[in-house]
């Protein structure tokens, strides 16, 4: 299954309103506003003419933008859908094949390898399926779309840029449907910023070179943010009478000072650094201590599901153990979880898109409510929760 569903477009901001951003009306119309802005932007008008020859329409990125119900699955459903012993032989098999690369990597941008194999193997099945969108339709589609313009506009005229560099065909290159290419899926903004060279050919080639694919993934995480040698997520055991309204990503102290309060690594040790308790499906599911470079995976999908499913993936490649499932209390469906937002809006939290996802926002909504009815602070709505709200 695809995974850039959920959208590495959001990696970068254009730092533009929305409200600024020419989007709409005729489709023709908005190719021709294209044309003559990549014109005032110093190209010449026959390559931008030859470039947006081919640009169409295309419905079905509409469509795959708007079918993204796969991320309103809880943690424990998404990562066993996702985490196969098929992925995780294949994640060891080609630690063991691009070791040298690895290597590299983590000695020049301090990203370690397990970060990487889950990345490429959710974006693409290890390169298997890099997505059959043409990259030019998706993305003048996306930009002329009102829902998000001040993203995908800056990413035509990267690829613009491409396009002049002998690395873009307008009507051959292809990838995931919002616009990212090659093996671990990269937007053409970040591939002219971030792209390596990793195999010496004197090019870089996402979709076919591994080693190019590997080390420019591994630029963008250390552009990102990413601390050389630190551990991004760890899991843990909580004892049962935790202060459960310190955990969740807005509440963060010293893995030590966790320690003090009875939390445990399952393997290794807590790493002297700070540190937020992570419930996924609440005290009664997994624990994990996320460490600062976990909130880098942000930076690359918005999707808390995704991002906590990559990140405990990166760890098992690496060698943690299988997650304790716990038995955490039955969720929400996702009529009811938009049925939650909906009462939590009206309680004045800001939860973002009524959408039945449990993000970040929603996941600060419930549990505000909860310390607020004496629930256990969790951030895990429950069917009791609902009901009391």
């Amino acid at each position: 299954m695809r995974l850039t569903l959920a959208i590495s477009t959001l990696l970068l901001s254009a730092g533009l309103a929305t409200a600024k951003v020419p989007c709409g009306g005729s489709f023709n119309g908005f190719i021709n506003g294209l044309k003559k802005e990549a014109v005032s932007k110093g190209h010449s008008k026959s390559t931008v003419d030859k470039f947006f020859a081919s640009a169409r329409q295309d419905p079905a990125t509409i469509k795959a933008d708007r079918s993204q119900g796969v991320f309103q699955m809880p943690f424990l459903d998404f990562s066993q859908r996702l985490i196969s012993q098929n992925r995780i032989d294949n994640g060891r098999k080609k630690s063991k094949q691009y070791n040298t690369i690895f290597n590299r990597i983590e000695q020049q941008y301090g990203v370690s390898r397990g970060v990487l194999l889950a990345f490429w193997a959710f974006e693409t099945d290890y390169g298997a399926f890099q997505g059959d969108f043409n990259t030019l339709n998706s993305l003048v589609t996306l930009s002329h779309d009102c829902r998000r313009p001040e993203l995908f506009r800056p990413q035509v005229f990267a690829a613009l840029e491409l396009y002049e560099r002998d690395d873009f065909t307008p009507t051959k290159t292809t990838g995931a449907w919002a616009g990212e290419i090659g093996m671990v899926q990269i937007l053409p903004a970040d591939i002219i910023e971030n792209g390596v060279d990793g195999d010496g050919d004197g090019k870089v080639t996402l979709k076919t070179s591994a080693p190019d694919a590997l080390m420019s993934g591994g630029k963008m995480l250390n552009h990102l943010g990413w601390r050389k040698g630190e551990p991004w997520l760890q899991e843990v055991t909580v004892p049962s009478n935790l202060d459960w309204s310190k955990s969740g990503l807005d509440h963060t102290m010293n893995a030590r000072d966790w320690a003090k309060m009875g939390v445990k690594p399952r393997s290794g040790k807590l790493a002297n650094l700070p540190a937020s308790l992570l419930l996924p499906q609440g005290r009664k599911g997994p624990a994990f201590l996320a460490y600062p470079n976990f909130h880098v995976y942000f930076e690359w999908n918005k999707s808390f599901v995704y991002v906590t499913t990559a990140a405990y993936f990166g760890t098992r490649l690496e060698g943690a153990p299988r997650y304790d499932a716990g038995n955490a209390d039955p969720g929400l469906s996702g009529g009811q979880m938009k049925a939650l937002q909906k009462k939590l809006k009206a309680r004045g939290h800001d939860v973002g898109k009524v959408d039945g996802i449990l993000g970040k926002l929603t996941r600060r909504a419930v549990q505000a409510e909860q310390k607020r009815l004496g629930l256990p602070a969790d951030a895990w709505p429950t069917a009791a929760l609902l009901n009391k709200l």
